[in-house]
């Protein structure tokens, strides 16, 4: 059968998820953000940990006045015009902070408004930060991009949330494909009314594999085409030094897309000052060795084009 395919969009876009709170994820986002922009390129990030927006906080600012309500509610045109300017240059904010308690329990229309939104927006670099859980919201704009991240920290009980989120991202995806696109009537039929708790993305292919042999190698292609991203965030000197390999190494036996450790962020305790102070961490404490590796990490994300040393004093 035919299949078509959408062109990537232009900006680079970096949604960041993991399953579980507490493990960094908005303080990953708005680090990345600043420094990213730092090197000269228009960075936008976009609050989707709805319903608990904090992202402005992170990054020394108090909540905006305006923000995604306004291109919900249809008040804004574009998405584009409700990003505030950061203290950093270079970097705005999409924050959803002014919009109600009900914004977690987005419509279908709106949640797919927003999607195509994003992608159209005209900045380099687009980070999301994603709130908690495995809902279908989370995991549709974890999908927005085939570059998701995911954030957890070395403690075993976040590992395995960030597993449990690997695999509802790739149950989600492979639910999505098999509805949209023309595979056999037994294969619909078991996918798309299985219990979704009691269903594996291999019991898919293993379903795909027997009732419509043809479109295995499709589906494959299709999720193949992700490359997944982990860091470990609150790294202590007692941790294992090579957990983050372990982990991309279980990934790449066990899934069906590339994954690629980007590297871990030391534990600071100096992390948890800057927000009470609402101080962007890495303008504040430039020289630590969590800004370094996340420096790093933010060079990955750029080609590997490092910030030139003026550039680096100015933060």
């Amino acid at each position: 059968m035919a299949h078509s395919e959408n062109i990537e969009p232009m900006p680079k876009i970096y949604p960041i998820g993991g399953g579980k709170g507490g493990v960094g994820k908005s303080f990953v986002a708005a680090s990345l953000g600043a420094l990213i922009a730092r090197h000269g390129r228009a960075v936008a990030l976009i609050d989707l940990d709805l319903g608990a927006s904090n992202l402005h906080t992170f990054l020394g600012m108090p909540a905006p006045t305006d923000g995604l309500n306004r291109f919900l509610d249809k008040t804004a045109q574009t998405l584009e015009s409700t990003a505030v300017p950061t203290p950093i240059a270079n970097l705005f904010l999409v924050s959803s902070s002014t919009c109600s308690m009900e914004i977690a329990n987005l419509f279908y229309a709106q949640k797919i408004k927003l999607i195509n939104a994003i992608k159209k927006l005209p900045f380099d670099y687009i980070i999301i930060d994603l709130g908690a859980g495995t809902n279908f919201n989370t995991l549709d704009f974890f999908l927005t991009s085939r570059k998701g991240v995911f954030v957890c920290t070395p403690e075993p009980t976040s590992i395995e949330n960030a597993f449990r989120f690997i695999k509802a991202v790739y149950l989600r995806k492979l639910k999505q494909l098999i509805k949209r696109y023309d595979f056999d009537s037994r294969v619909k039929t078991a996918v798309l009314e299985a219990d979704s708790n009691a269903l594996r993305a291999q019991d898919i292919m293993d379903v795909v594999q027997k009732y419509d042999p043809e479109n295995i190698a499709f589906l494959k292609d299709r999720i193949g085409r992700f490359q997944f991203k982990l860091i470990l965030n609150q790294f202590r000197r007692n941790a294992d030094f090579s957990l983050g390999e372990k982990i991309e190494t279980v990934c790449n036996r066990h899934f069906y897309s590339p994954f690629e450790f980007w590297g871990q962020v030391a534990f600071d305790e100096r992390v948890i000052d800057s927000i009470y102070a609402r101080k962007l961490y890495v303008k504040s404490y430039p020289a630590t060795v969590t800004t370094m590796e996340l420096k790093q990490i933010a060079e990955s994300l750029t080609n590997g084009q490092p910030a030139s040393s003026a550039v680096l004093q100015g933060l």
